[in-house]
């Protein structure tokens, strides 16, 4: 999870930062405060280092600042995050998916941590699109718009019907089926964690996270 979990980088910044809500600490961007490596010890400390990193003095922004509040959510956390980084499916198909997450949850700090890293590994930018607008899977490509379709399914709709589901498993078989919704579960988990933070980018935004409602 390290790449979500650090600084935001590579996200296009203009203008002056915006005022944060009373309850935000200045530092963090959440309602959390920024942990210190000094304050771990044993397996404490352990966790952190793999997480966050030997070298960390202070905890990077974002899921790691509030996951290190409970190492024994921390470390399975990374743990599992780091496993689906490795998925069957592939970057593309695991970028895709996290993208759907933080969409579903209106989730900008995961949003903006991810959508240039779908970019980078290939995933078009119709689709991106169609994720961040909400928009139909027409037109998108087949497997995109067949993840969109079964995030969407287990997102919103709360089930997944048979033939869609026969569809997944054919285009990723039974193991990538299973990834890609261990995948969004994930990052779902994520989203949840930070916004009961109501953690904030670091700065402003070139294309925000347009809030759609529900």
């Amino acid at each position: 999870m390290r790449f979500c979990w650090l600084l935001l980088t590579g996200v296009a910044a203009f203008g002056q930062a915006p005022k944060l809500p009373a309850d935000i600490d200045p530092q963090s961007y959440s309602r959390l405060p920024l942990l210190k490596r000094e304050q771990f010890s044993g397996d404490d400390l352990r966790v952190w280092d793999a997480i966050a990193g030997k070298d960390k003095a202070v905890s990077p922004l974002g899921p790691v600042a509030a996951s290190v509040y409970s190492m024994g959510v921390a470390g399975p956390m990374n743990d599992l995050n780091q496993y689906i980084r490795k998925t069957v499916v592939g970057t593309a198909m695991y970028q895709l998916c996290s993208l759907l997450a933080a969409r579903e949850y209106d989730e900008p700090y995961e949003w903006n941590s991810h959508e240039g890293g779908a970019k980078r590994a290939g995933v078009d930018q119709k689709t991106i699109d169609a994720v961040k607008f909400n928009r139909s899977t027409e037109g998108l490509p087949e497997k995109d718009a067949l993840v969109v379709k079964f995030g969407r399914a287990l997102l919103k709709d709360h089930k997944v019907s048979s033939e869609l589901y026969a569809e997944v498993v054919k285009a990723f078989g039974q193991q990538g089926m299973y990834e890609i919704a261990s995948t969004i579960g994930d990052y779902v988990m994520v989203a949840i964690m930070l916004r009961a933070v109501d953690q904030h980018v670091p700065e402003p935004v070139a294309n925000p996270l347009p809030m759609l409602g529900k």
